[in-house]
């Protein structure tokens, strides 16, 4: 819980994505609190008919009910949500699953950064405490860790971990300027979502909780997924190192990251080829050829080091959600902000 700070009185709306849910939705929104106003169940094309079961058995006037005729994905179904909240005059935006994995008690920590002014975005960390970590099982731990590295070079966020947690809260006034027409709309969307943030110089917040595996149905197939997270994450470090060091901006890391790219890739082709030559003519390498290959890649890895130091220390620390024109937020009627 974020303290010593004025908070702001911003009305949340919860966006529930529904797909395979069933009655467990049910359990979620009773457990949803008062500091939420609006509550947004998004049947995307649910076989199980989550819509309407809520719509049939549940009494909370918060509660509105919105429908894909077709399968979206839960980034297709966050992304009507999120429109919806927006074009209502919601000032905090709060992802919070069907399946009942996430607590619903733990929304109003979760929103406590945005409204203290401190964050743009809030996600939840499974992976915080030791104590939580420790009955997890094992496949989740390493695939975790590798996609929480992947994710921090291709997002920026280098301090962040558990990329994929769906437990998240966003301004409103940052959601108005995604270009949500760009972001994922499948398993990759919050790591595509964490992108985009990026892009916009938003600060994220990440808040501890624990993990609950329950036995609901999961549809996400973890070995199907390897090639379109590792794509996706490939392209997106891409997309950020071109606009961030080289359209947006320019600068000594800038220099840094080529030169150390072109003399490390160098040092390896020149001295993986000598090597090779020397393996098939038994004739040892001179100490010329040996220094011509390892000086490029220590020096290479020099400047890429100095590089990615300048990458961790750039990570957005201000939050833009106060600094943006509120003429530019469409549709988005979010009270002003007092001034401090």
């Amino acid at each position: 819980m974020v303290t010593g700070l004025a908070e702001r009185t911003l009305p949340v709306a919860v966006i529930i994505p529904c797909y395979r849910v069933g009655a467990a939705a049910l359990d979620v929104i009773a457990r949803i609190g008062p500091e939420v106003a609006r509550i947004i169940a998004v049947d995307d094309a649910c076989p199980e008919h989550s819509g309407d079961l809520i719509e049939r058995d549940c009494t909370d006037p918060r509660v509105v009910v919105l429908r894909h005729e077709v399968n979206q994905g839960v980034g297709g179904a966050m992304v009507t949500g999120y429109r919806h909240a927006i074009d209502e005059g919601h000032g905090v935006l709060v992802k919070l699953d069907g399946d009942g994995q996430m607590d619903p008690a733990l929304v109003s920590r979760l929103i406590a950064p945005i409204l203290a002014g401190v964050a743009d975005y809030t996600k939840g960390n499974r992976f915080y405490r030791l104590a939580d970590v420790i009955g997890m099982p094992r496949t989740r731990l390493f695939g975790n860790a590798v996609l929480s590295f992947l994710a921090k070079l291709s997002t920026g966020y280098w301090q962040l971990f558990d990329p994929n947690n769906g437990f998240t809260a966003m301004h409103a006034g940052i959601a108005a300027h995604v270009p949500w027409t760009r972001v994922a709309r499948r398993y990759f969307f919050e790591s595509d979502l964490l992108y985009q943030l990026n892009q916009l110089r938003g600060v994220v917040h990440e808040m501890p909780m624990r993990a609950v595996y329950a036995d609901e149905h999961s549809s996400l197939s973890p070995v199907r997924q390897v090639a379109p997270f590792l794509l996706g994450h490939t392209r997106n470090f891409l997309r950020r190192i071109v606009y961030s060091y080289f359209v947006r901006g320019f600068s000594l890391a800038s220099v840094e990251l080529v030169l150390g790219t072109l003399l490390l890739v160098f040092g390896v082709v020149f001295g993986g080829f000598e090597w090779i030559q020397s393996t098939r003519t038994g004739v040892p390498s001179t100490a010329g050829t040996v220094m011509l290959a390892g000086l490029p890649i220590i020096v290479g890895m020099q400047l890429l080091l100095s590089w990615l130091a300048f990458d961790i220390a750039a990570e957005p620390r201000i939050p833009i959600s106060r600094a943006l024109d509120a003429s530019a937020m469409g549709n988005c009627a979010v009270p002003a902000h007092p001034t401090k």
